[in-house]
């Protein structure tokens, strides 16, 4: 591996690396963008998704506690996911995949640019077991048609009142489920040859240390600035989806 090649890589694991133990997700939309100029897109999607992964482990160690107190909450979102992601698979065969990326984005920067920028969040406290399962199974689906699979759960957990802990206990798990169907996916596809063998070798261990400094970060967030956090970040996901399909 050349110089250039090395640096990028290392640039977007660490990037994506500490988003993703600041939040519990976003690790692929600030690490592609680097790994793109270096490696094909296959191979840029394999790498990003296998470390989002085994970087994803430090973080729900982290809320473990939460994730076994609401095995049932959490259940609602990743059972409805997997049903969800066949569902998009069959979506992109069959419609515009660039028009639909589009369409999320939009909606992506009008939720976040709206509620991101308020005074007071907005609040939704009763119990919607129903709507948990329809995002679950949306965002799964999205995720298979998109590869956008957290953006949706993003947006509505960063709406419900829960402890900082209680939010990530739902987002990253449910990540990590749609983000190693991806990779299982991948692994059968041959899209981890020696190059992404090789890149993963330099990506991992920056992810993981990048990890730990967005972890020390997040424990120290409260749960209104965790929750705007999730905001702003739906608004950078528009904005970085927006900007990839118009490059």
């Amino acid at each position: 591996m050349t110089f250039e090649m090395i640096m990028f890589l290392v640039l977007g694991a660490a990037a994506g690396g500490f988003i993703n133990g600041l939040s519990g997700t976003g690790t692929a939309l600030f690490a592609l963008g680097f790994y793109l100029v270096v490696v094909p897109p296959v191979t840029a999607v394999a790498i990003v998704a296998l470390m989002s992964v085994l970087v994803g482990v430090q973080g729900l160690w982290v809320v473990r506690a939460s994730i076994f107190a609401r095995r049932d909450r959490l259940l609602r979102f990743i059972l409805p996911g997997l049903c969800g992601v066949p569902l998009g698979l069959v979506l992109l065969s069959i419609a515009d995949s660039a028009t639909l990326r589009l369409g999320i984005a939009v909606f992506l920067i009008i939720y976040g640019g709206y509620f991101g920028f308020r005074a007071a969040l907005p609040a939704f406290e009763r119990s919607t077991p129903v709507i948990d399962g329809l995002v679950g199974f949306v965002g799964g689906a999205l995720g298979g048609a998109a590869g956008v699979s957290g953006a949706l759960p993003a947006m509505w957990l960063s709406i419900r009142p829960w402890t900082k802990s209680e939010t990530r206990a739902v987002l990253q798990p449910f990540n990590m489920v749609m983000l190693t169907t991806t990779v299982t996916l991948l692994f059968f596809r041959g899209a981890y040859d020696a190059v992404a063998l090789k890149a993963l070798a330099v990506t991992i261990p920056c992810g993981l240390i990048a990890a730990q400094v967005g972890l020390f970060v997040f424990r120290r967030l409260n749960d209104i600035t965790f929750r705007r956090l999730l905001i702003l970040l739906t608004l950078a996901m528009g904005v970085g989806i927006l900007l990839s399909e118009l490059a």
